[in-house]
């Protein structure tokens, strides 16, 4: 799948979804750091990339409709984290992946699930 991993995560979680054979841009590597969520999400679009991040605003289906894009993963850590966790929730993720499409979805990532939204729930 390809995907574009936001700012706020770092090389290793590029590595293992990489190393899960995934296609992995980055928002450092085109230098789109600081860019506005609207402008991230439509470079996404633009690229057929769904996207990985931190970022709770992305977790509003009522502003980012999934089916809109090519799948949006909000990550969500405790609230302590430490890098440890991480690193376990892009590994939730990469393991997600294998399993099901995320394509015109909104899975919100957490330690050892992932809660899954789609237009029809909504319904």
């Amino acid at each position: 799948m390809r995907l574009k991993l936001d700012e706020n995560l770092g090389l290793r979680g590029r590595e293992i979804l990489v190393l899960a054979g995934h296609d992995v841009a980055t928002v450092v590597e085109q230098r789109m750091e600081g860019a506005v969520d609207s402008d991230l999400i439509n470079v996404c679009r633009e690229e057929s990339r769904a996207l990985v991040t931190l970022d709770l605003d992305f977790a509003n289906p009522l502003r980012y409709r999934p089916s809109d894009y090519r799948g949006i993963a909000v990550l969500r850590l405790a609230r302590k984290p430490s890098e440890g966790d991480l690193v376990h929730l892009v590994e939730v993720l990469a393991a997600g992946l294998k399993r099901e499409e995320l394509c015109g979805k909104l899975w919100i990532v957490e330690a050892g699930r992932i809660r899954i939204f789609q237009e029809r729930d909504a319904e």
